[in-house]
Parts: C-alpha cells; sequence; structure tokens
C-alpha cells in the first residue's frame, strides 16, 4: 500500500465516514471477504452495505494505484535532474490519473521522434525562440546560423522545419494544452460514424452509417454497436471538435503574438501541434474514456440482470421430471430426485406418427407414476410450447413449468457436466440442466459462465476482465445472501461461498463423499487446507440441517453461538425451543445484550434469524401462464394484450417472454406512461409484464411490444 494514506480521500470520494472507510480498508487487508464485512461488521463499519463496501474497494484501488504512479513519476522526474519544488508541488496537487500524465507529458521518456531528431541537430535554440515570440529578429536570418549539412541540416528551410517540430512537441505536451483540448472534446465532441470505403448497405449496422451524436449523450448501447461495427470493417468511426476554435485558443494559451517576426512560425507548429499530435492523441483518450463508461453502463445492466435471475423464486427440494425438447433427435425425459440426483433417463419422440406418440404418452404416464414429481420443468426452445403442452395432457394434475433452456449446451459440454454426470450424454446432462433451474435457479446457473445465460447487452464487446470482476461479485453476493445446504450443494455452489474459492470447495466435497455428511459446521475444520480464518469467513453463509445446534442452520455466526445460548440460559428457554419461534423471540429484551462488540444491528439480526431461522430471502415459486392460442411468431397479432414473463433488460429497453420461440421488446419508450431514463427504474429480470403488441416482423422475426396503457 502506499506510504500515502488513501483512506481520507475515499471517504471524501465517496461521502462516506472515514470511520467506516477505515475499518473497511482494514478489513479487506486482513483478508476478509465483502459479504462477511457486511453481514457480520456492521459495528466495525457502521452498517455499510455490499454496495458500499465494494466501492470502497474500488475506489482504494484506484488511489492506491494512483499513489504509485505519483511516487514512480517523481522519482522518474528526480533520475532527470528536473524536479523543481514548483513541479513536485504541481504533482503532488494532481487528483486524477489523467492530471498526473498530463503534468508528466514534457519529461515522459519518448521513442524517437521528429522533435528528437531535430533536438539532436541542435535546432532547440531556433524552437525556444520561435516559443519566446520577440518583437524583433528574422526567422530566416536566425535560421541560417543553424544550416549544417553535416547534422542533415542542409538549408534554412530545414533548419525552421525541424524547431517547428520542437515547438509542435512542447505545445502537445502542456498540461494546460491538453486540458484545454480535452475540455473542447468533452464539451462538444462528436461522436460520428461512416459506412467505410467499399462496404454498400444493406448491413446490420445501417443505422449508423451517416451518425453523428454529441459524445457527453451518446447511451453506451449505441456506442458499443458503433465501436462493434468499426471492429468488423463495415464502419470508420471519429470524434470531432471545431478545430477552428480550438486552434486560435491554443495559440493564445501559448503566448502567440500576431505581428511578431516569429508568429507565423509558432503559427504553423500549432497547427501541427493540434493535427499530428494533440487530437489524435486526445481522441484517443476521450475514445478510451468513453469507451470505459459504456463497459460499466453495459456490465451494470449485465450484473443488474444476472442478480435478479439468480435470485428468481425456486421450486424447491421437490421430485421433478426434466424434458429438453427435440423434433428430429426426441425428446430427452430425466427425473431427478428431490436433491436433483439424476433417477433416470430416456427418448420420447413426439413428431413420428402416432405409434410413437402412444409410446411416448405410455412413457411419460409411467415415469409419473412411479416417481410422483411435484413439477415437470421443459425447456422454452423449439417446440417448447408443443411439448409442455403434451406434458400436461398426459399428467394433468402436475404442475408444468417452462424454463429457459438458455446457456445448457454449454453446461452440458463443461468439465463440471462431466463430473457431475459422467455416464451421461450431452443431451441428457441438458435436459437434467434445466430441470435442476426449476428446483433451484442459483444452484444451478453458477455453474454456467454468466455469459451463456443470455441476460447481458454487448458482453462480448466490454474489457473482459472487468466483466468477469462485476458477474463473480454478482454471484458470491446472491450465493451468500441465500446461504448454501454444505451436505448437498455442488463444488460449483460452494466455490462462491465467501471464503472458499473453487479448490477448497471441492476438498469439501471430497471429504463429504469420503467422511459422509458434515455433522456441524465446526466440522469443516476437519477438511485439509480449511483453518480458523476461511472458517471465520465461511460458517455462516453454510447451512447443517438436522445438527445438533439449531443455529447450524441459520445465518447465525458460530462467534455469537456463546451469546446466543446465554440469552436462552437467561430466558430459561432451551435453545432448541427458542431458534425458530418468533414469538419467544420478540420478547427477549435485545438491547439488554448490546455491547462495544456486539451491536443493535447485530441482534437485530439474530433476533430474525432466531425467529426464522436460515429463511431464504427468495420470493415463493409461481409458475408463468401464456394464452393457449399463441404458440408461435405466426400467432402473435398485432394489438393483441399478452401476458409476458422479462428475460432480459437492456438500456434500450426489456425483452418479454410472451409464450412463443421469439422474445417480444419493448423499446424504454413504451415502458410506462411516463419518461423512463433507465430500464430498470420499472422492470427486473423475472417481472410479469402485460403487453400489447404493436408490430410483427415475420421476416425477421422481430416482435414490437408496449407496457403503456
Amino acid at each position: 500500500m502506499s506510504a500515502i494514506d488513501p483512506n481520507p480521500r475515499i471517504a471524501r470520494d465517496l461521502s462516506l465516514s472515514e470511520g467506516g472507510v477505515r475499518a473497511v480498508t482494514r478489513l479487506l487487508e486482513e483478508g476478509a471477504t465483502v459479504p462477511f464485512i457486511a453481514r457480520y461488521r456492521k459495528e466495525a463499519t457502521g452498517g455499510l452495505d455490499e454496495v458500499a463496501i465494494r466501492a470502497i474497494e474500488e475506489r482504494r484501488a484506484y488511489v492506491v494505484a494512483l499513489e504509485e504512479r505519483r511516487a514512480a513519476i517523481l522519482a522518474s522526474i528526480e533520475e532527470q535532474g528536473k524536479l523543481t519544488p514548483e513541479l513536485r508541488k504541481a504533482i503532488l496537487a494532481c487528483a486524477s490519473k489523467v492530471e498526473l500524465e498530463d503534468a508528466y507529458a514534457p519529461y515522459k521518456p519518448k521513442r524517437r521522434t521528429r522533435a528528437t531528431i531535430a533536438r539532436e541537430r541542435g535546432l532547440l535554440p531556433l524552437a525556444e525562440r520561435i516559443l519566446a515570440q520577440p518583437p524583433s529578429g528574422d526567422p530566416l536570418a536566425e535560421g541560417k546560423r543553424f544550416v549544417d549539412p553535416t547534422k542533415e541540416v542542409p538549408d534554412v528551410d530545414a533548419a525552421l522545419a525541424g524547431a517547428r517540430d520542437i515547438v509542435a512537441e512542447i505545445v502537445a505536451d502542456r498540461a494546460d494544452v491538453r486540458g484545454l483540448v480535452r475540455a473542447r472534446f468533452e464539451r462538444e465532441g462528436l461522436v460520428e460514424s461512416r459506412y467505410a470505403p467499399k462496404v454498400k448497405p444493406p448491413t446490420k449496422f445501417d443505422a449508423y452509417g451517416d451518425f453523428s451524436e454529441p459524445a457527453k449523450k451518446i447511451p453506451s448501447h449505441r456506442l458499443l454497436a458503433i465501436l462493434r461495427g468499426e471492429a468488423e470493417g463495415v464502419l470508420r468511426v471519429k470524434i470531432l471538435i471545431d478545430e477552428e476554435r480550438a486552434g486560435p485558443e491554443i495559440a493564445t494559451r501559448v503566448g502567440w503574438r500576431r505581428g511578431t517576426p516569429f508568429a507565423r512560425e509558432l503559427e504553423n507548429a500549432i497547427l501541427d501541434a493540434m493535427k499530428r499530435l494533440l487530437l489524435p492523441s486526445i481522441e484517443s483518450e476521450v475514445r478510451s474514456t468513453l469507451k470505459d463508461a459504456a463497459d460499466l453502463a453495459a456490465v451494470k445492466v449485465f450484473a443488474d440482470n444476472l442478480g435478479k435471475l439468480l435470485l428468481a423464486a425456486p421450486l424447491g427440494r421437490r421430485p421433478v421430471i426434466g424434458i429438453d425438447p427435440g423434433q428430429r433427435t426426441g425428446c430427452k425425459v430425466v427425473v431427478l430426485d428431490d436433491t436433483g440426483k439424476l433417477l433416470g433417463h430416456t427418448l420420447i419422440n413426439l413428431v413420428t406418427g402416432e405409434s410413437a406418440l402412444a409410446h411416448a404418452r405410455k412413457t411419460l404416464q409411467d415415469l409419473v407414476a412411479k416417481h410422483r414429481p411435484h413439477a415437470i420443468a421443459v425447456g422454452n426452445g423449439t417446440h417448447g410450447r408443443e411439448t409442455a403442452d403434451f406434458a400436461r395432457s398426459v399428467a394433468p394434475d402436475v404442475m408444468v413449468v417452462l424454463v429457459s433452456e438458455a446457456g445448457a449446451s454449454v453446461y452440458s459440454a463443461s468439465d463440471i457436466a462431466r463430473e457431475e454426470l459422467p455416464d451421461v450424454d450431452l443431451t441428457v446432462r441438458g435436459a437434467v440442466s434445466i430441470a435442476r433451474r426449476l428446483q433451484d435457479p442459483l444452484a444451478e446457473l453458477v455453474k454456467i459462465d454468466p455469459k451463456a445465460i443470455g441476460v447481458g447487452q454487448y458482453q462480448h464487446d466490454v474489457d473482459p476482465s472487468l466483466l468477469k470482476k462485476k458477474l463473480d461479485e454478482v454471484v458470491e453476493s446472491c450465493v451468500n445472501a441465500v446461504g448454501v445446504e454444505l451436505n448437498t450443494a455442488s463444488a460449483a455452489l460452494l466455490s462462491f461461498v465467501a471464503g472458499l474459492g473453487p479448490a477448497l470447495a471441492k476438498k469439501i466435497v471430497a471429504h463429504r463423499e469420503k467422511a459422509g455428511a458434515f455433522a456441524s459446521r465446526r466440522a469443516l475444520l476437519d477438511v485439509a487446507g480449511l483453518g480458523p480464518k476461511t472458517f471465520e469467513q465461511a460458517a455462516g453463509f453454510v447451512r447443517v440441517r438436522g445438527a445438533k445446534n439449531p443455529l447450524d442452520a441459520s445465518a447465525v455466526h458460530p462467534e455469537r453461538y456463546a451469546l446466543v445460548a446465554k440469552i436462552a440460559k437467561d430466558a430459561n428457554i432451551p435453545l432448541e425451543t427458542l431458534v425458530g419461534n418468533e414469538e419467544l423471540a420478540a420478547k427477549i429484551p435485545w438491547a439488554k445484550y448490546a455491547s462495544a462488540d456486539v451491536g443493535l444491528p447485530t441482534l437485530e439480526d439474530i433476533k430474525r434469524e432466531i425467529g426464522k431461522p436460515g429463511r431464504d430471502p427468495r420470493a415463493a415459486f409461481e409458475a408463468p401462464s401464456f394464452r393457449d392460442d399463441v404458440r408461435k411468431i405466426e400467432d402473435v397479432k398485432k394489438d393483441m394484450v399478452l401476458e409476458g414473463v422479462v428475460t432480459n433488460v437492456t438500456a434500450f429497453g426489456a425483452f418479454v417472454d410472451i409464450g412463443v420461440h421469439q422474445d417480444g421488446l419493448v423499446h424504454v419508450s413504451q415502458l410506462a406512461n411516463r419518461f423512463v431514463k433507465d430500464p430498470h427504474e420499472v422492470v427486473h429480470v423475472g417481472d410479469r409484464l402485460k403487453v400489447r403488441v404493436l408490430e410483427v416482423d415475420l421476416a425477421r422475426k422481430r416482435i414490437s411490444l408496449t407496457a403503456r396503457s
């Protein structure tokens, strides 16, 4: 960590208390995880939530990197012997990486440039004359003194040209000039895209073949679409400013004086600096800044959607039949017990004649009679509605639910799937994934790369490291918010428990398979490589149902077991009687047990957990319903009013499953009877939405919807 304390600045930047920020940074440095800090260290942080803690974590990384860069720059300039007290003060005053790099630009070691070569030829004094703008003198006469064929300065023109190269670089490296040009880009920059040479429409980027929009207003999804068009060679993209107005501003800033002998030389040098050095450099910076902002916006959309999807209502621990629809190869049918274990699988065919259909009906009837499933999960891909109808006709008393199959094929071919289901082929694994998603979306979807789940926006165009970090944070947050059953969770699910990770998760599963079910949370310490620090981080987020201590099935951390035992003893209530009894928990004088170590926020958490131990924060399951007469896109007609389920939310609107293979789009302008800036203000993944059909484009398989009344 930098010698400079970053906490005051972090607190100021985020408008948080310095004490809370200091506590968070200390805990992070000690190896604490964000979920653990948010849940079990409320007294230390002042009750900061995960969002605030992650913001502190990110800002701390930025501030530390800034200070490390500042130290490196000071050391570099000092080594050059150019670090004056004034320059040191200016560098110490820089508040951002951009300001810091601008201040360093004149001193930054450069590759061999035109200005470098001109300096080597001894032309710096002539360049300094041009910059000084003296009231008297003669550029041609003074330039003659620098003519030297041995130094490749054959004439006066070459001498003046070299001097202008030096001036251009000096001007382009000035922090105030760069700031001036950057401000103009930020204020008036225009993102412009045109078809690349030889490209002729139609293309999928035709909306941007002759397009311009102010850089400060362009939404993230539009910028990413344009940049994708550029990457694919269809578009040429520029960010433009009014160069005719920028030039005089720069001239005034660097001291250009009309009518002086060297005015023309400085003017030409400024124009060269602007076109050759400044504009390309600052445009590149601004593009990078815009792209970073667009990435953040797109990642936020993805993260919001993923969080809602992962926390979708689970059916719960109930036996399920899963069906992956298939026309040519048949429907893969699997049977799972209430823990998600595969009990059997078969194949039925619904489209090859009456004999096959009768056999399929008999097969499914027998499976339902034998295993008595609580529900039948059917993949919502091609032929999904027809397969669901068939299942309902065979088992009218069993709930039939269409389940998103996005990413099921990715899971099927993954190492996780091969480890979990080594004795069945890919198609069966896909059906198992569909069935398990109904039982517990969170437990199943954590096994799949989020990019394959289908709730993102331009996820293939954003910074992959940023995307992975943010999505991992979302998964970690969701897993720890719900809690994990230690004796049934997969290694994939356990890997997201605070403090564990993939390696320890696999060791836990291996230990469980060898030694049997864990009898308590404390038994986690028997796992090789799992020490006290890891136990502290993870223990509160795992559940051991049926353990001797009933608190092992709750979110009460083991570090508070002694306190809860004392509270039960003081109330003269057996612990087993107290845990799970809201009425008894409400009668306890909790404030009496507050201390410096355990404050009211933690006591309130304990009270809630004792009342409803291990409660699942997710909503109760409710199966979606679609109109029976709307099964394929051809059935969808203008002005139809339908009920759908939101499957994805982007910056430009929401995609809604209305029961046909293609999701419809509700544009952001159609989401409500008022102006909506961000679709997430009014709708989320998994929401039920009543919509009206605006248009059906059969050729492009697009459905336009409105949620406005």
